[in-house]
């Protein structure tokens, strides 16, 4: 069967889900790349919302064909020359007529067998095309940027090229009550290259990441400035001082970070995450990198309840079973947290209700030329239990 003509059957409290969205809907999200002892990168992502939506993961082998269509300008074309797994979400409500086919799967987070990354993040002022355009020219809507850069390209370099030739424009999104998409997208390779591309007012910018961190509004050159704010952030600590005659002291360590920003907003998360992609320690073995990179993204992670914001001031959805004590009330929270090791080409992946992280293995995945895509809510699950390990004395 043509993978193009797959279904994806959705629950119908995922179908509710979907439904839900609106034109006031947002999400947070904070996402940076970990540099270990070795010069290797790892990425670590993190996805808030207020209720949960039926996210996919998918492996794409080589040879899959994509079309994107925008407006009345021909569609373009395009083949996947690697291959990629990725987190997707449906772009539309399934119906009896028109069920979910792979067309319809859109990137959120993914990565390709050469390493290169993509993450798209809200940014709730994204608007407009890039450029005037002539109707004759193929158009790549923005929805379709992770398979495009990713089943095409091995570097951020090769993809700010593509880009000086290829129009992007923003598409209206049915899901979103019409408006257009409001995402920037942020892209990573296995050097350490970083970029942002971002759409505000009528224009398309692509910024080269010197910090290879980003979170959601407002202008990523906005995040940059205010940094100079924060010059004397340090993790040394300096827990002694003498006021007058008084000198004194710290009972323990950790004075370091009390300058950093408390709030989970996208400004305070942007410095943090600044903080400690820097400061972390640089481990020098894989896998100790992994768990190091796992421990950083647990400063994001936010539980339910933690925050609770006014719906009447938008940009918010209805979270599905979480009693705030006031209806009127949405709270947000980290729906997915994901870690990707750029050069073994290892992706691993921890949802709200699971304690542990999953790995997926693309090397072994891309043994096949199989479509496979199954729901991300599977994962969902205590512990591995370690009783009989345990009680058989294993070491």
């Amino acid at each position: 069967m043509n993978p193009s003509f797959q279904t994806f059957p959705l629950t119908t409290r995922e179908i509710a889900a979907l439904n839900k969205l609106g034109p006031d809907s947002n999400f947070g999200c904070t996402s940076l790349i970990y540099e270990d002892a070795n010069k290797s990168y790892y990425l670590g992502r993190t996805l808030e919302l207020t209720m949960d939506l039926p996210y996919q993961i998918a492996y794409l082998p080589t040879g899959q064909n994509f079309a994107s269509k925008l407006g009345d300008h021909p569609s373009l074309s395009y083949t996947n020359q690697y291959a990629l797994l990725s987190i997707v979400m449906p772009a539309r409500t399934p119906t009896v007529e028109a069920p979910i086919t792979l067309a319809d799967l859109k990137i959120i987070e993914g990565f390709n067998t050469e390493g290169l990354t993509f993450s798209l993040l809200a940014y709730p002022t994204a608007s407009g095309a890039s450029q005037q355009i002539e109707m004759t020219q193929s158009v790549l809507s923005a929805t379709d940027l992770g398979t495009w850069t990713l089943g095409q390209f091995k570097s951020v370099a090769e993809v700010k090229a593509a880009l000086t030739a290829q129009p992007i424009s923003l598409d209206s999104l049915a899901l979103l009550g019409g408006v257009e998409a409001p995402f920037h997208y942020v892209l990573h390779d296995r050097s350490g290259a970083s970029i942002v591309i971002e759409f505000d007012h009528g224009k398309q910018t692509i910024y080269d990441n010197p910090v290879g961190v980003m979170t959601n509004g407002p202008q990523f050159t906005w995040h940059l400035t205010n940094l100079n704010n924060y010059t004397f952030l340090s993790n040394v600590d300096h827990s002694s001082a003498t006021f007058g005659n008084l000198r004194v002291r710290q009972p323990d360590s950790g004075i370091a970070t009390a300058a950093l920003p408390a709030s989970n907003t996208s400004v305070g998360r942007f410095v943090r995450a600044v903080y400690y992609a820097q400061f972390t320690e640089k481990v020098s073995e894989p896998d100790q990198a992994i768990r190091t990179l796992a421990h950083i993204m647990n400063q994001f992670d936010r539980p339910k309840g933690i925050t609770i914001a006014p719906r009447a001031e938008g940009g918010h959805m209805e979270v599905e079973g979480i009693d705030t004590g006031d209806s009127e009330h949405a709270t947000e929270y980290t729906s997915w947290t994901n870690l990707t090791d750029l050069n073994r080409s290892l992706f691993f992946l921890r949802t709200y209700d699971g304690l542990n992280y999953t790995m997926f293995d693309l090397a072994k995945l891309a043994k096949t030329d199989e479509v496979k895509v199954m729901g991300m809510s599977s994962l969902d699950g205590l512990a591995v239990d370690g009783t009989e390990a345990l009680l058989a004395g294993q070491k």
